[in-house]
């Protein structure tokens, strides 16, 4: 019964992941590209510099967290085991062509991530604690006036939070952890709910405070190891650039379906990745400290560059150089393989290091999302109740030796999510513009006014 009912559920997550939905997340991806002007290539010297240098709070500005604490609160939820193991799935099923589809899903994806904070801050109301709470539920009631589309957000994303932002990442981090240490699991299901709870319980400036020091640092450690494989073997980098794209557009890819197969891979764990278009970043946008909804939402753009274009691209050269596709290797271990290649022993230690850095991460930054997800549902009176079954789950999901069925009744949810906040996405659209039209114009004027000082 339990088989069957598994296999029902891997189906129904099929079906939700399929075709129709991945070209509803790209395509909205590139018609917001187009009628913003490509703003992801055009303003993303400057995104990346307001992301990463500090600003003085205007007397306009009103959130909880500054931009860098908000960017880093997204990319905490979303620089996680997908960039370890999706791309490595993403390779395996779809070839090395799998990462160029992986990259379009990025670049489009970042003109998504951007329309969604510009209305998350735009829309964003102030709760009863005096704290900011926003995201698609707000702009689906707020903006499109649709509130039943804001409750059914608010319902998948609280229900994913248990199992993608939370179970299956700390049981992630209690196999690695055995497999590697030989750490019982749940000696390190104790230890992530002791960890959860000393975060999540003071709220998102705790969890901005914490990612703020911690995000950057696991970044920095995994993509730092990654890119001293690329200095030092410099040498294999043409080759596999080489072998990445001829595996996409030649003529036996074409011809005999593969690129077929890559697409489907590329463009779905590109999308796992970075979450461009799901919903759940625009929810710590909306907490940031910003003037003009505009100046969050390029920040907030960032996020995909940093995690699909950077982190991705990274693992994928690693193990398109580490020559181990095709091996019957798959995920993690495929990862792991590759860098020892390059790193000997120390390579098992880095992934592990790395997966176990990373799925915690996405633990804090989940806890988050479900709780604006609840409050929007239940209000206030749940949010404590929230934090402490939250924490439980990160222990019991570290301690449980099967999560199949978990991965795959969240997995549905967490791809029923996009569905309403792209139907407000194009529904507005054109308040996406005429918000980015102001901001524009506010560019301009600061800019004269450097010139004339």
């Amino acid at each position: 019964m339990g088989t069957s009912f598994t296999e029902w559920v891997s189906s129904v997550s099929n079906l939700v992941w399929g075709a129709p939905l991945l070209i509803l997340l790209v395509g909205t991806g590139i018609y917001l590209t187009i009628r913003l002007g490509f703003i992801q290539i055009t303003k993303l010297p400057y995104a990346l510099k307001l992301a990463f240098t500090k600003q003085e709070d205007s007397k306009q500005s009103e959130g909880d967290i500054s931009h860098f604490q908000a960017l880093m609160t997204a990319l905490a939820a979303t620089v996680g085991t997908g960039n370890i193991v999706g791309v490595a799935t993403a390779v395996v099923l779809g070839g090395p062509g799998a990462i160029v589809w992986m990259w379009l899903s990025g670049l489009f994806g970042m003109a998504t991530k951007y329309a969604e904070a510009i209305l998350a801050v735009k829309y964003r109301v102030v709760d009863e604690k005096g704290q900011m709470a926003g995201g698609p539920m707000y702009y689906l009631e707020r903006g499109l006036k649709q509130k039943w589309l804001g409750v059914l957000f608010a319902a998948f994303a609280s229900i994913a939070a248990f199992g993608i932002g939370n179970g299956v990442q700390t049981n992630s981090v209690a196999l690695a952890m055995k497999s590697t240490f030989d750490v019982p699991l749940y000696v390190t299901g104790i230890v992530l709910m002791v960890a959860t709870g000393g975060v999540i319980l003071g709220g998102v400036k705790s969890i901005g405070k914490v990612v703020s020091f911690f995000v950057p640092f696991m970044i920095f450690f995994y993509v730092g190891s990654g890119l001293l494989i690329l200095i030092m073997n410099y040498d294999l980098i043409p080759a596999a650039f080489s072998t990445i794209f001829s595996s996409t557009f030649s003529n036996e890819a074409i011809t005999g379906g593969a690129i077929g197969a890559a697409i489907r891979y590329g463009v779905a764990r590109g999308v796992f990745s970075n979450e461009a278009g799901l919903g759940s970043a625009p929810i710590a946008a909306a907490a940031a400290k910003t003037d003009f909804p505009g100046r969050q939402a390029l920040v907030s753009m960032t996020q995909v560059f940093l995690d699909t274009i950077l982190v991705c691209s990274m693992t994928g050269l690693t193990l398109v150089m580490g020559g181990k596709i095709g091996t019957g290797l798959e995920g993690v271990e495929l990862t792991t393989a590759s860098f020892e290649v390059f790193l000997g022993p120390t390579g098992k230690y880095i992934v592990t290091i790395g997966l176990v850095l990373f799925a915690f991460s996405t633990v804090l930054g989940w806890s988050y999302y479900g709780e604006k997800s609840i409050y929007y549902l239940f209000g206030q009176k749940s949010i404590v109740p929230y934090r402490v079954v939250f924490v439980l789950v990160a222990g019991l999901g570290a301690m449980t030796t099967n999560l199949n069925m978990v991965w795959a009744i969240s997995d549905v949810f967490n791809g029923l999510m996009a569905i309403p906040n792209l139907i407000g996405l194009l529904g507005l659209s054109g308040v996406v513009i005429a918000e980015t039209r102001l901001f524009r114009e506010q560019l301009k004027k600061e800019q004269a006014n450097r010139n004339a000082s």
